[in-house]
């Protein structure tokens, strides 16, 4: 039987993930969908899929098994609470929620429901290149790590996008896998601006330079900068007391001709990145299809909002911020096993 799946949220992101689920994965049907936008939602509903005014009537409907969460940010909080009040798997995009209070909502509802429910969309988890980067790591063969270089660099960014969205938004993605590779916690944030690019409008302060300090004394230099024109360019490198390792660049082909020795660069994150989506939501549906989550959890959610918040404060402050975290709960406490590619 598949999966019977309904999607709240019809933009881009909630579009792509209809067509993922729809003409890529199998094991799964898209039954429900909805938007605040309804002529929207008819617009991107698949044949047979019904339509529905509210989330809440979409997450309590018979012929939804679990729900993808694709709606506005601070929209997630009551919708993934009626997710877990109804013991129904959810799937949500990032932001989890969009403040601390909130984050701590879902733990301790998840928590008193007995099992994980909720899986975050941070896909970088399941790219290839990050899974083997992470056995590496695991492995000890480049040893304990001291240093962690993520960049994450944007062609362009769209007219609405501010400063503030470098730290709430883009590095949530960089702390998050920093967490996952390194096995660790973010204790501190420390935020620098370097001189400002003259591209990408005056009023945005780009590049930035984000220091994420780890429990165990890694230290993670984080590298954002959002109008760098020459393409969608994601590095990581891990700095070990006897070896360092690193992602290699994406696509790996190399054009040799009269113009010299290259490789092509990805658009944007969707073209980097759109194998890892497709493995989230094979092991999403999986999980699911038990009545369960796997991956990124809402714990993992509540550490980025905090690590986000904690980055702001550092932007105003100049100063390093610290970040204290609730005593972890034994449902997050079990470690996620790679899935097999």
């Amino acid at each position: 039987m598949a999966l019977k799946v309904g999607v709240i949220g019809t933009g881009m992101i909630g579009q792509d993930h209809i067509r993922r689920l729809t003409k890529v994965l199998s094991g799964v049907e898209i039954t429900a969908v909805n938007d605040i936008d309804v002529e929207r939602a008819r617009e991107a509903a698949p044949y047979g899929a019904e339509v529905f005014e509210t989330p809440q009537a979409l997450i309590e409907s018979d012929n939804v098994d679990a729900i993808v969460i694709c709606s506005w940010g601070p929209a997630h909080e009551e919708q993934l609470l009626a997710c877990i009040a109804a013991g129904k798997p959810v799937f949500c995009e990032k932001p989890m929620v969009t403040s601390e209070e909130s984050a701590l909502k879902v733990i301790e509802a998840e928590v008193a429901f007995g099992k994980r429910l909720v899986q975050v969309g941070f896909m970088r988890r399941f790219d290839s290149d990050y899974r083997q980067l992470k056995r590496v790591i695991d492995s000890g063969v480049v040893g304990t790590p001291l240093i962690y270089k993520s960049v994450h660099r944007n062609a362009s960014v769209p007219s609405h996008y501010i400063s503030d969205m470098c730290l709430n938004d883009t590095l949530v993605h960089d702390a998050d896998i920093s967490r996952w590779l390194l096995s660790d916690e973010i204790v501190g944030v420390e935020v620098r601006y370097p001189r400002r690019s003259n591209v990408g409008g005056n009023d945005l302060k780009n590049p930035v330079i984000v220091l994420l300090h780890m429990e165990g004394g890694a230290i993670v230099d984080v590298e954002i900068s959002v109008a760098i024109q020459y393409g969608y360019d994601i590095r990581g490198e891990v700095s070990g007391e006897t070896g360092v390792a690193s992602l290699p660049n994406r696509p790996a082909t190399v054009v040799t001709d009269m113009n010299g020795i290259r490789q092509a660069m990805p658009e944007d994150w969707r073209e980097r990145f759109i194998e890892a989506y497709d493995q989230e939501f094979r092991e999403w549906i999986i999980a699911a299809g038990q009545g369960t989550a796997t991956g990124p959890s809402a714990w993992d959610g509540y550490a980025s909002t905090l690590t986000a918040d904690a980055a702001l404060r550092a932007a105003d402050s100049g100063k390093f911020e610290k970040i204290a975290m609730i005593d972890k709960p034994a449902l997050y406490s079990e470690p996620q096993a790679l899935a097999a590619e």
